[in-house]
């Protein structure tokens, strides 16, 4: 039986590569129904993409709910179980409030550092917020572009934060607040690692968006896949 590594363990610089592998392993298993749901999710977040203000505020709370959907989804198929459209849902039947509250200090931390950002720039926070800003004035875009840049790496530590707590959450029974704090631990003992992973995604990003996008039907759900493949990495021993 795997034991859980209270604050995660510092893996190789290659296991960066082997997330996805696995990831893409447990993807072969169920591929139809994996680009099923992946779609199904787009959908979802292309819907909350077009309200304004209150869909971006809508996406950065139930993307942690989401995410324990498809971490819970990903299990069942290591397990030898069938994946199902169902199992997206699944943050909202478990453990809703404490993933909700991880969604919600996200959202907070990133309206403090977007006020803060355009204090200091003079950008607007909704145009941070909703990453829009292309019909601006060529000096308003690039002041918009460079509080986007600051903000993405204030952001950074936010995010490190966030990467596992669902997982920690919904299989460890973490608070918000616990969950968030071993993440960050987690995703700070392995940067080289998601650096690796990183520099990967990036790669086979561009690839898959040349025939038409029609790439991101696979990488979109093995990124899923290698959500749950990295934190059982780092987060569990045999």
């Amino acid at each position: 039986m795997a034991t859980y590594v209270a604050g995660g363990r510092a893996v190789e610089a290659g296991r960066g590569w082997d997330w996805i592998v696995s990831g893409w392993e447990l993807f072969k298993k169920q591929a139809g129904m994996w680009i099923a749901l992946v779609l199904v999710a787009f959908v979802i977040f292309f819907v909350l993409a077009v309200i304004p203000i209150v869909g971006s505020l809508a996406t950065f709370v139930l993307t942690p709910v989401f995410t324990g959907g498809v971490l819970v989804g990903s299990r069942a198929v290591d397990e030898g179980r069938e994946l199902e459209i169902g199992h997206l849902f699944a943050g909202f039947k478990q453990k809703f409030a404490q993933l909700a509250t991880v969604g919600a200090i996200y959202l907070g931390s990133a309206i403090v550092i977007a006020l803060v950002v355009g204090l200091a720039t003079g950008a607007s926070i909704f145009t941070m917020m909703s990453h829009s800003g292309a019909e601006a004035s060529p000096a308003a875009a690039l002041s918009v572009l460079l509080a986007l840049l600051i903000m993405l790496a204030l952001l950074l530590p936010v995010i490190m934060a966030v990467w596992f707590a669902p997982a920690l959450v919904l299989f460890h029974d973490k608070g918000a607040v616990e969950a968030m704090k071993e993440s960050f631990s987690g995703c700070l003992r392995n940067v080289v690692p998601f650096l690796v992973y990183g520099i990967v995604i990036m790669v086979f990003g561009v690839i898959a968006s040349i025939p038409l996008g029609l790439g991101w039907l696979v990488l979109g759900p093995v990124l899923c896949t290698s959500f749950y493949t990295s934190y059982k990495d780092i987060y569990l021993t045999a």
